[in-house]
């Protein structure tokens, strides 16, 4: 098999710390994104360290063991250090653990908190003065402990340049592919998006999660329909009252239904959908601004500017170069 062509003068080392009393789950995310072989879709390899500061074996929340290969001393040489999780948010971290994180920062290294990770880099004073998130059910907690932090509880990650930070368990998946993306393109991480079959971009916030499931119920197929032909059509005029007219419903009731499937508003789903149009279009084609403003239902390159730096801090032009080195 040809290895796939590299962006980077080495495998960059992700170090990912592990603890006594982890989730499995939490501990697979970022090592299914980055410690896996995906060079058949040109992704680059990374070189995947698990690390921990107990030098026993660890327990698991599943029953089962495990036993990290590496101590601390792994996050001196890493260029992305990730917390998965955390045991519990009352602990505090070993001060081993956190003057590690510390000199991480300080010398430049991508840190990354994954839902209750985020109270190890708080903790750590790495998120002082920055925004961040962590699972929505701790968030009061978080906020109250960590006054120095802008808390915001409604997203499912928050990236701040060099210390990106998740929601909850699934959002963990989302903040990895992005951080992969940022790294490696869009083809990268949507390559890596379908083989684990999740969606390389997700529409919504942490609100949707709170009281009913992900995604759009399946018993609703009007609405699931229609927001698919909306993704279609992201070129046309939307608004609420012609979306609403479109699936037979009044203005009231298909507010509160399209809310509760998608925990946001119209006005809120759209954008997102032509920011991710926009994304997909600059990264994946030549075509000018200018058209992948009206493509993605902007009506004009200024707008899109706009938006850009609204909504990820950078402009169109900027971004295609990000993601395709050109």
């Amino acid at each position: 098999m040809t290895p796939a062509p590299s962006l980077f003068d080495r495998p960059p080392v992700v170090a990912i710390v592990a603890f006594d009393g982890i989730s499995p789950f939490h501990l697979s995310v970022p090592c299914i994104v980055f410690g896996e072989d995906y060079s058949a879709g040109g992704v680059p390899r990374f070189e995947l360290r698990v690390c921990a500061a107990e030098p026993h074996v660890l327990r698991t929340t599943a029953g089962f063991t495990i036993a990290a290969p590496h101590g601390l001393e792994a996050i001196a040489t890493a260029d992305i250090v990730i917390v998965p999780s955390w045991c519990d948010v009352l602990q505090a971290p070993s001060e081993a653990l956190i003057d590690a994180l510390r000199r991480a920062h300080g010398r430049g290294a991508q840190m990354v908190g994954l839902c209750l990770g985020a109270f190890v880099l708080a903790a750590a004073g790495i998120l002082d003065g920055r925004p961040a998130t962590t699972h929505w059910a701790w968030a009061e907690t978080f906020a109250r402990r960590y006054p120095a932090i802008r808390v915001d509880a409604a997203v499912l990650y928050v990236d701040d340049g060099d210390v990106l930070t998740s929601a909850g368990t699934a959002a963990s998946l989302d903040c990895c592919l992005h951080l992969l993306r940022r790294r490696c393109g869009g083809r990268a991480a949507n390559y890596v998006a379908r083989r684990l079959v999740v969606p390389p971009h997700r529409q919504g916030s942490q609100a949707q999660f709170v009281e009913q499931p992900v995604g759009i119920d399946a018993r609703d197929e009007r609405l699931a329909a229609l927001l698919e032909w909306v993704r279609q059509n992201l070129r046309e005029s939307h608004s609420l009252d012609s979306l609403a007219q479109r699936v037979l419903m009044s203005r009231r009731t298909f507010t509160r239904r399209f809310r509760q499937a998608t925990g946001t508003t119209v006005g809120a789903w759209l954008l997102g959908a032509r920011l991710a149009r926009a994304q997909h279009l600059l990264e994946t084609t030549d075509e000018s601004v200018e058209r992948i403003a009206e493509t993605a239902g902007f009506g004009s390159a200024v707008s899109l500017r706009q938006h850009f730096a609204e909504a990820l801090k950078t402009s169109p032009s900027n971004y295609r170069r990000e993601f395709r080195g050109v």
